[in-house]
């Protein structure tokens, strides 16, 4: 297994944008957005101060400007026919007016142009003009949502990522619960067993692996802060806290494959549980259940909210909630569509989402898990496979 998306693939996907411009009548696209570039060029970047510019003609002629530190690195890894570099950021000429001059070169200075966002987002302290600014002649459109459609329904290569990414964040997450004992602080447990899956996961793999992530470069598995009462805060960050009997954990594992990830949450309990924890888990187990049932394609994504938040009417629950259902995922942590009230998009075959309602008890604990499916022709299909009930999910002591 090519442990990446294809060449053959990419050029797929160039095709299906080349025919949106069509349908637009625009002449080109520019994208600013890392998402959005790996997407067309399979060039993976840490995104900073200094703007990385994908431009795609209306001819399929590709470029990509690159400030000079990855130049070689582009060279390398970025499926594009031609790579201008810049000096620095911001240099005595500004990147943006470089990506003008680029523009101009490309004929699209007075062109239709569609585009992500109007110039690069102001991150790390970034400023410059907007591209309307730049391209005063030119025609320029929000056009973000030609990759977001494209993005939504995964690729059978796409979906063979993620599932191998399921592999070792199952792996990473053994290794935690193993490692979960009282006295322990969260940093070590999740360093420790976070390093021993990504080196078994390497050592399997083998150099044909490439994570294409800079946020983690292999599997992970932690707690993210949610132990003892702080696990009924849904995003809590990390505190080095220490393990202790009694505690609630609600824990996060994933691998990075190809630069696309998966994602596995479960709620593990240390020591015997109380009734009341007891309680609450197994509701946690039912409500997630139902959202399982109420994906079905053809169906919305806002119906499958409703389900959860009817169960959270029917058992009192609404002191609880904290959060919608869940979200597609793929090449980023959370991707579109959403299972939400508000998100009244299709659900279709092809989409890999997550499903995670949490019930959430203050002074008590968190409890939610979540697993990654895969929308089929007939249902759904459950990637992630890590145990669910209650007497596997507690630490014994």
């Amino acid at each position: 297994m090519r442990y990446q998306i294809s060449a053959a693939e990419r050029a797929h996907r160039r095709r299906r944008v080349l025919d949106f411009l069509a349908r637009r009548r625009l002449d080109g696209l520019c994208l600013f957005g890392p998402t959005q570039i790996f997407y067309l060029s399979g060039f993976a970047f840490i995104a900073t101060e200094r703007p990385m510019v994908y431009a795609l003609a209306a001819s399929g002629a590709t470029t990509l400007l690159v400030p000079r530190l990855e130049e070689e690195h582009c060279h390398t890894h970025a499926d594009v026919d031609r790579v201008v570099a810049y000096p620095e950021y911001p240099g005595e000429k500004h990147p943006m007016h470089h990506l003008r001059d680029l523009l101009a070169g490309m004929g699209l200075a007075r062109a239709r142009l569609g585009m992500d966002s109007d110039g690069y987002p102001g991150v790390m302290g970034y400023q410059g003009p907007r591209l309307s600014e730049i391209l005063p002649d030119a025609t320029t459109e929000p056009a973000r949502d030609i990759i977001e459609n494209l993005i939504k329904i995964k690729s059978p290569e796409e979906i063979a990522l993620i599932r191998e990414s399921c592999r070792w964040g199952n792996l990473a997450h053994a290794l935690l619960q193993e490692r979960t004992r009282p006295g322990l602080t969260e940093t070590e447990i999740s360093g420790r067993a976070s390093h021993e899956a990504t080196m078994t996961m390497v050592r399997t793999l083998g150099p044909e692996y490439r994570p294409l992530s800079w946020t983690f470069p292999g599997a992970h598995a932690g707690f993210r802060g949610q132990i003892g009462k702080h696990s009924a805060i849904p995003h809590a960050m990390t505190t080095n806290a220490r393990i202790q009997v009694g505690d609630v954990l609600v824990t996060g594992a994933s691998a990075a494959v190809g630069g696309y990830h998966s994602e596995l949450e479960r709620t593990m309990v240390v020591g015997q549980p109380s009734a009341e924890v007891a309680r609450y888990f197994q509701l946690m187990i039912d409500v997630q259940d139902a959202a399982f049932a109420a994906i079905r394609p053809g169906g919305k994504c806002s119906d499958v909210d409703r389900v959860v938040r009817a169960f959270f009417d029917r058992h009192d629950l609404w002191p609880y909630w904290r959060h919608h259902v869940g979200h597609a995922l793929g090449m980023g942590v959370h991707e579109a569509p959403f299972f939400d009230v508000g998100d009244n998009s299709v659900i279709e075959p092809g989409m890999v989402f997550s499903v995670e309602p949490g019930i959430y008890v203050p002074d008590l604990g968190g409890f939610r898990h979540s697993d990654t499916l895969l929308v089929t022709e007939t249902g759904i299909e459950m990637l992630t496979y890590y145990p669910r009930d209650l007497e596997a999910m507690t630490i014994p002591v």
